[in-house]
């Protein structure tokens, strides 16, 4: 069974690709936690910290279809090294603010629309990358894998941050982060792979809502990608766990670090067993299971008063929603032709952006007039709500079995032996 699970790494680019994405999620992770820092530490003020976060949001909002068009007329991998060098500028900029005893955060805010804009380009390309680095039956396993380097980066990440503020400050910080930036340029630039014939129509709104117009007409993908966006939107609690470590749980900031990391920690350990078995047979009913489960979970999490509990019911709800995650993906990936995937990547992203950030405002808002567990109590009730009606308006996505064959497309491009052949 190892020797499944680690038979994909025998694609050397796929093995590169994964180097590189650690070192970039791990650079992105360690700085947030530096400027959430900084920003509370000169403002004092829990508004600007979610200014931090709409910095970033809007951009990405505003060009990931845009992002996605790109995706799909040019190389992806100069795609992803270039927005790689605008982050590492991002970085060095932060370093010149902490270096310069800057004081006015509004620079911060300016900084990170830059960092926002360059991953609206980013993200429809790293995404569309992922089916030339592995064969089409090696999917559902690279999802996986993509999932566990993700996963890794975010836990171990804001962890690393913390200890190299403490040590260091924020020039260590940034630093660092700035230098992974650089590591993940030479990795991208290192992989040999093509990404075949991109699409040659001129951009234009035509184009830009093809992958808005191409999601819509495939049922099956309509279904799991929305599914997802009501799931996360309604069922979302993130916002609300400040709250409940210090008025439900009553357990400090060492108890609300332990309730951040629980999801992660239930998402790694799932993708690391969907990388030694793939999910199989009956993907669809298994993805409106997990969701269930994802919603059954943050009930459970909106009722405990006990922190064990509730840590339990979080890596419960996290594992569960990685499952949902990798059949989405999957779906995505395998339904969509090339030409097409920088587009469709970027609606899917756009889904996962909204759902995060509308799910924290709807969670937020209704706390302050119900209070949180009546918050998270009615939206985990909502999501299970949804898992049943989108089981019967999506027969499509109900009905899929194995996810290699959810869609026939034409095949890739047959990687060189040299890309293909286990390194020595």
């Amino acid at each position: 069974m190892a020797t499944l699970a680690t038979s994909i790494f025998r694609y050397r680019d796929f093995r590169l690709y994964q180097i590189a994405r650690l070192c970039a999620v791990l650079a992105a992770q360690i700085e947030s936690v530096a400027i959430g820092w900084q920003v509370y530490e000169l403002t004092g003020s829990a508004l600007a910290l979610g200014y931090t976060g709409l910095s970033q949001f809007v951009p990405f909002l505003l060009f990931s279809l845009l992002g996605g068009q790109v995706a799909d007329r040019y190389d992806r991998r100069r795609i992803l090294a270039l927005c790689q060098g605008v982050m590492m500028v991002c970085s060095l900029l932060l370093l010149s603010f902490t270096l310069g005893h800057f004081q006015d955060v509004r620079f911060v805010y300016g900084i990170l629309v830059l960092f926002g804009t360059a991953r609206a380009f980013y993200a429809p390309a790293g995404s569309a990358l992922t089916p030339y680095l592995v064969p089409k039956e090696e999917l559902t396993r690279a999802v996986a894998v993509n999932s566990i380097t993700w996963q890794v980066a975010t836990i171990s990440g804001p962890a690393l941050g913390g200890l190299l503020y403490g040590w260091l400050g924020g020039k260590g910080v940034y630093t660092t982060s700035a230098s992974l930036c650089a590591l993940t340029i030479v990795w991208i630039l290192s992989l040999k792979v093509r990404t075949g014939s991109a699409s040659s129509e001129p951009i234009s709104l035509k184009t830009l809502v093809a992958g808005l117009r191409f999601v819509r007409q495939k049922r099956m993908l309509l279904g799991s990608l929305t599914l997802d966006l009501f799931a996360v939107l309604l069922g979302g609690a993130v916002a609300l766990l400040p709250i409940y470590a210090r008025d439900v749980l009553h357990t400090g900031p060492w108890g609300l670090g332990l309730l951040r990391s629980a999801p992660a920690v239930g998402a790694a350990v799932v993708a690391v067993l969907l990388a030694f078995r793939p999910l199989g047979g009956h993907a669809g009913w298994k993805m409106f299971i997990a969701v269930a489960i994802f919603g059954a979970a943050t009930l459970v999490f909106g009722v405990s008063t006990s922190l064990p509990l509730s840590l339990a019911a979080l890596a419960i709800g996290g594992a569960a929603d990685m499952v949902s995650v990798v059949v989405r993906h999957t779906l995505e990936l395998v339904s969509t032709p090339d030409d097409m995937r920088g587009r469709v990547s970027a609606v899917n992203l756009m889904c996962i952006g909204a759902s995060n950030e509308l799910g924290e405002f709807r969670a937020g808002s209704l706390a302050e007039a119900l209070g949180a567990v009546h918050a998270v109590v009615i939206g985990a009730v909502g999501t299970l709500v949804v898992v049943g009606l989108w089981a019967w308006l999506f027969p499509e996505l109900r009905n899929v079995d194995r996810l290699e064959s959810a869609a026939h497309k034409p095949p890739l491009p047959e990687p060189d032996a040299t890309e293909s052949a286990p390194s020595v």
